[in-house]
């Protein structure tokens, strides 16, 4: 039987086009390490996040927001070395504290290299874990991606957790409609416009770095002003116990 990823069933469309990209990644040689049910790691990652890297917006930053998959690894590993503090959620956010905070001066302080650091294993096990109203304002947040348009719509793995975690964030006035989102994929991740449907949840990327290109998206598509409470699976409720406090805050000041 095929493998159609962890999380199919959501949403049949996606489903079959996350499938259609994880299958051409592995079958092309693209793929570095697996790729289904994961953001695939690719050939050319590199060259993506240098193009990342060479906006203004990047070399300004001070806190930088990423995902902590492989494929965004060489753009933790510069941020790193340009004194850039990481941020990183704790995979599919299901701790109690569930972001990471990486400072390169506490690394160096520890003698731990920044490599090492900036390995899908090392921020876990070298970052200081914190919550998210500990998290400071942001000024570059990094999200993984399966799929992307070219006028800046993007979808994840299936599992919505970037998105969630985008509205957490608006929720609690970490980023704002300046702050760039972006993220870093293959050349063949990019689909067609009509391929991906954005929901009003949804966050629309700024920019999409490719081993061959740097995509200004263009877009003007308003941001989430925070969490879509009415769209939360039950099982996101579950497997993230900081949802259900955040809503009870949310509901607590609706009553006042």
């Amino acid at each position: 039987m095929e493998d159609r990823g962890r999380w199919a069933g959501r949403n049949p469309v996606k489903d079959e086009m996350r499938n259609r990209i994880w299958g051409s990644l592995e079958a092309g040689g693209i793929a570095i390490g697996p790729a289904r049910s994961h953001i695939p790691n690719f050939t050319g990652a590199d060259l993506a996040a240098w193009r990342l890297t060479e906006l203004p917006a990047w070399k300004a930053a001070r806190n930088v927001k990423t995902n902590p998959d492989p494929a965004q690894y060489s753009l933790r590993l510069r941020a790193l070395y340009e004194g850039k503090t990481l941020y990183c959620p704790v995979p599919e956010l299901v701790q109690h504290a569930p972001y990471v905070r990486v400072d390169p001066a506490e690394l160096q302080a520890k003698n731990i290299t920044f490599e090492l650091a900036a390995s899908h294993q090392g921020y876990m096990f070298h970052g200081e874990r914190i919550e998210f109203a500990d998290v400071p304002p942001l000024d570059f947040c990094v999200f993984g991606s399966v799929a992307v348009t070219r006028e800046g719509a993007r979808t994840g793995k299936g599992g919505g957790f970037a998105d969630l975690e985008a509205g957490v964030l608006n929720e609690l006035g970490k980023i704002g409609a300046a702050t760039p989102l972006v993220t870093t994929v293959h050349s063949t991740q990019i689909v067609p416009a009509d391929q991906i449907v954005m929901l009003e949840f949804d966050c629309w990327l700024d920019y999409v770095a490719t081993e061959k290109e740097l995509i200004t998206t263009g877009s003007t598509h308003p941001r989430p002003r925070g969490i879509a409470w009415e769209h939360v699976q039950p099982d996101q409720y579950l497997s993230i116990p900081f949802l259900a406090e955040l809503r009870e805050k949310a509901r607590a000041a609706d009553r006042h």
